[in-house]
């Protein structure tokens, strides 16, 4: 197999790759109860200035643009919360990205929390065409639940007002929803609401997080890949209360599937769905969680600290630094080339004799803590969810397929589902 990143390209850049952005690393002004990012102060104790500095930022452009072999490159703002950096922050990326372009297109996206977004804000976003993904996990009750600020208020007054920016200014955004065990009980509200406020294409992340993890990285405690079992008990470490069971997720995706094959293919994108079709369509995933190996979306913090994985930001998985050594070198070393291969090489048994091994792949490494039936680690803790999924869209994903290569468009399946029948090819 070929490695997915590899030496190219007149300047020895390499093939394209990702890396989400943390330029005011884990800081936030907002105190999501679920949120596994804040505790990352803990890499950077003392008086830790969370700002990416001048000389961190026009490094980091420079070389992201350079080294990679393609003619458009995207940048992906993350945090913590990037707004609260400012409008002059970005005024001064959409600069450094103009004079190392080099005659490629240049693309930006934003994710944010939209508590923060004003009249500036939105006119910047829309003068340089940002792409901005608003966290929002559905209707108020369901919002509020865990997303608050840090005095322990709700936030969806002030996110719906975000929003109205965003549409003022008409700046082209996506949702970014958060499933978690109380917003998974109401599927088709959550996703009901989503279309309805205008969200065109939506990302469901489900929420998996193991109640020991934030001490341990906190102690900068060294975890390994796959995440660890506990071998005492025979049991896979509690998860949080707030995580989605796996029971949970499965339910809530074949419910949201149902409503979109009858009425919303075409109109509105579900990235699970996109990902699934273009899988079994032979394109690909384009999505790191589906793919066979890993190893091509990383993330860099604030000091220009380059990580393994945006899930795998602890001691043991940085990389090096930016300022020290070349982004490409980073990203094209042995160990990240090895921590992209383990995806594929650690998969239990269970899992390559699976009928749904061509679509899900073993999910993300960070959710195989559980043990296989055989008693093989590594089992994914939602294999259950995604076995109940692909198998339940099957169907439908082989028919949208077979439209798609005699040259049709998959929108027709709504057509052929209203009238009872298939139509002929």
């Amino acid at each position: 197999m070929k490695d997915p990143v590899a030496s190219g390209g007149p300047s020895g850049a390499v093939r394209a790759f990702h890396v989400m952005t943390k330029p005011i690393g884990p800081v936030c002004n907002l105190d999501c109860r679920y949120c596994f990012y804040l505790e990352k102060e803990h890499l950077y104790p003392g008086n830790e200035r969370f700002k990416m500095s001048d000389e961190v930022l026009e490094s980091y452009i420079r070389q992201y643009i350079e080294t990679q072999d393609v003619p458009e490159v995207s940048f992906a703002w993350q945090g913590g919360e990037p707004t609260l950096l400012g409008v002059g922050f970005f005024r001064k990326v959409v600069e450094l990205q103009r004079k190392y372009a080099g005659g490629r297109r240049v693309h930006n996206a934003l994710q944010t929390n939209g508590t923060l977004l004003d009249d500036g804000w939105g006119a910047f976003l829309r003068d340089h065409e940002f792409l901005v993904g608003l966290s929002i996990d559905g209707p108020a009750r369901l919002h509020n639940a865990h997303r608050v600020d840090k005095r322990g208020r709700d936030t969806y007054d002030e996110v719906l007002r975000g929003l109205r920016v965003l549409k003022r200014h008409r700046v082209e955004f996506n949702t970014l929803t958060v499933v978690n065990r109380v917003n998974a009980r109401h599927p088709l509200e959550v996703y009901r609401f989503l279309r309805d406020m205008g969200s065109g294409f939506m990302q469901f992340i489900p929420l998996v997080e193991r109640s020991g993890d934030a001490v341990a990285a906190g102690l900068g405690l060294n975890l390994a890949l796959p995440p660890r079992v506990d071998e005492e008990e025979g049991r896979p470490p509690a998860v949080t209360d707030w995580s989605v069971e796996p029971k949970q997720y499965g339910e809530f995706l074949c419910a949201i599937f149902d409503e979109w094959i009858r009425r919303d293919v075409g109109r509105t994108f579900v990235q699970i769905f996109d990902v699934t079709l273009g899988n079994w369509a032979g394109e690909g995933p384009g999505l790191c969680v589906f793919s066979e190996t890993c190893g091509n979306a990383m993330a860099m913090e604030h000091n220009g600290d380059l990580y393994s994985c945006d899930h795998y930001v602890y001691p043991h998985y940085r990389l090096g630094n930016i300022l020290d050594r070349g982004l490409g070198d980073l990203v094209s070393s042995r160990f990240q080339r090895q921590f992209g291969r383990d995806k594929s090489a650690t998969l239990p048994r269970c899992c390559r004799d699976c009928e749904v091994l061509h679509l899900c792949r073993g999910e993300c490494p960070k959710h195989r803590f559980l043990r296989a039936p055989d008693g093989d680690p590594g089992l994914n803790f939602l294999c259950r969810a995604y076995k109940r999924f692909f198998n339940h869209s099957a169907p439908a994903m082989q028919r949208m397929t077979a439209l798609l290569r005699n040259g049709r468009p998959p929108a027709q399946i709504m057509r052929e589902m209203t009238s009872g029948h298939r139509g002929r090819l």
